[in-house]
């Protein structure tokens, strides 16, 4: 296992498309989860939860996801529905993150939505420590109600994105990361 600190400076995202299987183990899945449950949480609120798509139950995503998009463009392509149902198939494990926000007299909305978002990080940082490539994203169907309704969550709940895990495939070079000067003020 690398250490944290060198395991912080050189995270990066990896696409879906250069993942390959297998995914974590049950026991590493369990692993990963734990992490992402472990992350600031004013009042215990617990104001998230986890969706797990592996194995077949990516491609019945997929089909959820095709259908609303064929739904609302009756135009679209079967090419482009097609897209829409692979969305979930690149990455041998995808985790929702769902974000849901409970009344408190102390801990707003907003701070519970930053708690979720810190899990979805932690979840990212603990598959890359074990080994795997991660990348959290979203896309047009993380914010419409009837893919979200399709997904099972509740009125009230947001998907704050999904998590694709699996072997790295392909090693791609990082990204340009900002320059601190440009991002750092002092008080």
């Amino acid at each position: 296992m690398p250490d944290a600190l060198e395991l912080l400076k050189t995270r990066r995202s990896v696409k879906p498309r250069e993942m390959t299987g297998p995914g974590p183990s049950p026991s590493e899945l369990e692993t990963i989860l734990t992490i992402g449950s472990r992350v600031p949480d004013h009042g215990k609120l617990a104001p998230w939860r986890f969706i797990i798509f592996e194995g077949d139950a990516r491609a019945r995503a997929g089909e959820i996801i095709a259908g609303v998009f064929a739904k609302k463009n009756p135009n679209a392509s079967p090419a482009a529905i097609e897209v829409e149902k692979r969305r979930l198939t690149d990455a041998p494990l995808v985790i929702g993150v769902v974000s849901l926000t409970k009344p408190h007299p102390k801990v707003p909305p907003w701070e519970q939505e930053m708690s979720a978002g810190a899990s979805a990080m932690n979840i990212v940082t603990a598959a890359t420590a074990l080994g795997y490539g991660a990348c959290w994203l979203s896309g047009w169907f993380s914010f419409d109600r009837d893919v979200l309704n399709g997904f099972g969550l509740k009125a009230d709940e947001k998907l704050a994105g999904l998590i694709h895990i699996g072997k790295i495939a392909k090693p791609s070079e990082d990204r340009p990361r900002p320059v601190l000067s440009d991002i750092v003020t002092r008080f």
